[in-house]
């Protein structure tokens, strides 16, 4: 992490919180992030974001969600567009989880085209990569990661709409995480693969998340590497001590 980019703490509830312990969390949350030195936001499930919205009011807290549809309206039953998303108040939009890439078959084309539809509606796309323990162990890390990155961000990504994560797919929910050695190499090639295709000052600007499960004991040595720009967060976002203490370690 650098002074020239604000840390961003982003919580990815997943498919957790009724409404009444999210609203706690959510106001536990807002309290803390008032005074805080990085960007925070929560991402829950759609069943909660006008609740979650309400809760946080407009303070220091940003409404996201953790997936789209890449059409604004139409026939797509059980789907959520952008549009709805933007009118609802969000103010960011997880794309290509690898949880949507394995359960429901996402590729870097659809991932791109999810991005694009959150950046035409004035939002944030986290837009995630990362590699399998198969791919990591057959030495593919940096090949796969690049390839996705490639593959997965619209040719208007800037630092104002888009932030990449990287979440070694291996490492999510799992408490293992790669060497900060590991991490930076890998954030390093992101930003250089950015610079390549974006130039530097998009480059030095973007923010890059560590995705693979960042706590409170390793969140300060995590975004004290160069090239970590803060954390998507899971687990440990459901619960406001925890996630606290990350914001904090990220300040």
């Amino acid at each position: 992490m650098t002074d020239a980019r604000r840390p961003l703490v982003a919580g990815n509830w997943k498919m957790n919180g009724l409404t009444a312990d999210g609203v706690a969390l959510a106001k536990g949350v807002a309290a803390h992030a008032a005074d805080a030195a990085a960007e925070v936001a929560v991402c829950p499930p759609f069943t909660l974001i006008g609740a979650i919205g309400g809760a946080i009011g407009s303070g220091a807290v940003v409404l996201g969600a953790q997936d789209c549809h890449t059409a604004s309206s139409g026939a797509h039953t059980g789907d959520v567009s952008a549009a709805m998303l933007a009118d609802a108040g969000c103010g960011m939009v997880i794309v290509g989880h690898s949880e949507r890439r394995t359960d429901h078959g996402e590729d870097d084309a659809l991932v791109r085209a999810k991005a694009e539809a959150v950046q035409a509606h004035g939002m944030t796309a986290i837009v995630c990569i990362g590699e399998t323990e198969a791919e990591r162990d057959g030495g593919q890390t940096l090949d796969v990661v690049t390839g996705q990155l490639a593959g997965s961000l619209p040719d208007g990504s800037d630092a104002a709409n888009t932030v990449v994560a990287y979440e070694p797919v291996w490492a999510i929910g799992t408490g293992r995480t790669p060497t900060n050695d590991e991490v930076q190499e890998v954030h390093a090639a992101i930003r250089q693969a950015l610079a390549g295709r974006f130039g530097d000052d998009v480059a030095d600007a973007m923010r890059i998340l560590y995705g693979g499960s960042m706590k409170p004991g390793n969140a300060a040595e995590l975004v004290a590497l160069a090239d970590v720009d803060g954390g998507l967060i899971g687990g440990a976002s459901l619960k406001t001590e925890d996630f606290a203490a990350i914001i904090d370690a990220c300040g």
